[in-house]
């Protein structure tokens, strides 16, 4: 398979490890110094082309691949909101492709299920409280992680007690402090939820964002009760898991066109 690369950060060249490792062909690389080669005929016989870029430029490296005929791997978060719609009626009545996740790794696929199953388990105890924590390495901008919003999002939907989810941004590094922590108290809320009614402070699912270090990436839930506390919990080791799932899904995507999900490649 010809596999375009969009996006050579740390991410893209263990994207490009990979691949070649799997016996793929690597017929072009666009970063932010060389956008002219979406313009290139290399580019325009790749298969698929794999997107890791920033929230800001998404959508338009999007564009670009599709007004060449490339279907479009992508792991970028925070476009969702602006251009979401946008993208599922281009995919859904102009025929063009996009496999998108906000979480690649295999692990997180199969954590994910049991977020759903937990949850749907927990719509019938009303005694627990559900709280969510994710830590990433300091060099990530969006908060929640687009993985902790897809985990919400999740237990929203079965929760019926819970009316959305709101991110909390408790600590990140300060930078004239060599990355001592520093604390903040921004938040943003999900879901499109009004804030809760008086005595429905439960309606919101919490989500603590920390950025930390060169962590790959933590996700965590609890559910509290006054009984116990059951935890779930995904810990990345590394990018590679992401990295060998964008692979996959690049390789799923190559026969199958629309709007395409994790949950498309594996059913669970």
């Amino acid at each position: 398979m010809k596999i375009a690369l969009i996006g050579y950060g740390k991410m893209g060249k263990m994207i490009e490890q990979i691949a070649l490792e799997r016996g793929h062909e690597i017929v072009s690389i666009i970063d932010i110094d060389n956008q002219e080669d979406f313009e290139s005929p290399e580019f325009a016989s790749a298969d698929v082309a794999i997107e890791f870029t920033a929230p800001q430029v998404a959508y338009g490296n999007y564009l670009k691949a599709w007004a060449k005929g490339v279907k479009v791997v992508s792991g970028s978060t925070g476009w969702m909101k602006e251009h979401g719609d946008d993208v599922r009626k281009a995919c859904a009545e102009n025929g063009k492709t996009l496999f998108w996740a906000s979480n690649f790794s295999i692990g997180v696929a199969i954590f994910s299920a049991v977020n759903r199953y937990l949850a749907k388990i927990m719509n019938q105890f009303p005694q627990y409280d559900v709280e969510m924590e994710e830590t990433h390495h300091v060099h990530k901008l969006d908060h929640p992680s687009g993985t902790a919003i897809t985990l919400a999002e999740e237990i929203v939907a079965e929760i019926d007690r819970i009316k959305g989810w709101e991110g909390h941004l408790e600590a990140s590094p300060s930078p004239s402090e060599g990355g001592d922590v520093e604390l903040h108290n921004s938040a943003v809320s999900g879901n499109q939820t009004p804030p809760p009614s008086e005595g429905l402070g439960e309606a919101l699912l919490p989500i603590i964002s920390y950025r930390r270090g060169e962590v790959p990436g933590i996700h965590t839930i609890r559910y509290d009760s006054d009984a116990d506390l059951i935890t779930i919990s995904h810990d990345a080791h590394s990018r590679k898991g992401f990295a060998l799932g964008a692979v996959l899904a690049a390789e799923y995507t190559k026969d199958h066109e629309g709007l395409l999900t994790i949950s498309d490649m594996f059913k669970f």
